[in-house]
């Protein structure tokens, strides 16, 4: 079974929390679902280097400070009858950042925490997403899930 990662790009604009959600292309899987950046992991690559990889792959996107959430994407996957634990990443970016898409997105909207709902459907990403905004806004990111650039 595939490795899996995701990464929830994120900004602040004023005082808000703006999470970067990509609408994904009619010819891959999740056909035009809104969703974070995300993607296997490499045979030896860890996690973290390849949620990087992907953010680099999916949005040409360098984060300014790139941090583990303190919680996993978890779901039953029925194609290989097996529970998903994928770990969560949260990547800062400039504000004013450029991005290019891949081929594997159409669209990209920046999306503050109250429109959030809108357009993610899937309960644990709704929720992490939420985690990281409540970890930006309360100021409660701690060193230990800090990672190196």
């Amino acid at each position: 079974m595939d490795r899996l990662v995701d990464v929830y790009p994120y900004r602040r604009r004023q005082s808000q929390i703006e999470v970067l959600l990509l609408k994904r292309s009619t010819d891959v899987i999740y056909t035009g679902q809104w969703r974070m950046v995300g993607g296997k992991v490499g045979k030896d690559e860890k996690a973290y280097n390849a949620g990087l990889r992907e953010l680099d792959e999916e949005t040409t996107l360098h984060p300014k400070l790139f941090w583990v959430l303190p919680s996993v994407n978890q779901f039953y996957d029925p194609k290989v009858d097996s529970i998903r634990q994928i770990p969560a990443f949260a990547a800062e970016v400039q504000p004013e950042a450029s991005i290019v898409l891949n081929h594997e997105h159409s669209a990209y909207k920046w999306v503050p925490q109250d429109e959030v709902s809108t357009y993610i459907h899937w309960p644990e990403q709704r929720r992490l997403i939420n985690l990281l905004i409540s970890i930006v806004t309360h100021n409660q990111l701690i060193d230990e899930w800090i990672l190196e650039l």
